[in-house]
């Protein structure tokens, strides 16, 4: 994926690990990908205020663990989370002077392909991600910068910098 490249290529860059309470997808690895967890243990935080913001997320939670946040701010690197809308609201909201990058594909078509591609998602998961897509590209304008990624091409072997 396109943060993954952004990955191997900024060492300078920190990035913030989501938790959710969605089963981990094939290939995927615990405290890298995501922080997997239970939906009650993803109530205690909520419970215990250990989420610097969190939503419902295609059907399961997800959130940004505050501790994580923190580690990553003390560092002094730019601090990369991956978020929705949604997060991208609250966020913005308890930091005003945050940079936000909308990241998306060329097409609905191609948005969908993808999905198809993927074999992750059940027919209704994927009608699922089409709306819920329609309707964040509404809120496109809340965003500093638009990052449109068709095809892979950011995600290739492209060497330039």
């Amino acid at each position: 994926t396109l943060l993954q490249r952004l990955k191997e290529r900024r060492t300078q860059i920190r990035f913030v690990v989501t938790a959710t309470t969605r089963a981990a997808r094939p290939g995927e690895v615990h405290g890298k990908d995501y922080f997997f967890v239970s939906n009650d243990d993803f109530a205690e935080m909520i419970e215990k205020g250990e989420l610097l913001e969190y939503a419902i997320v295609y059907n399961d939670y997800k959130g940004i663990p505050k501790q994580r946040v923190r580690e990553a701010l003390a560092t002094g690197q730019d601090v990369v989370l991956r978020i929705d809308v949604q997060g991208a609201e609250t966020i913005r909201e308890l930091a005003p002077d945050v940079v936000m990058i909308f990241v998306t594909t060329s097409s609905e078509g191609e948005l969908e392909q993808r999905l198809r591609a993927r074999k992750t998602e059940t027919p209704e998961g994927l009608k699922l991600r089409i709306a819920t897509a329609r309707r964040e590209l509404k809120r496109i304008g809340d965003f500093d910068y638009v990052v449109v990624n068709p095809e892979f091409q950011l995600d290739t072997d492209d060497e330039r910098e």
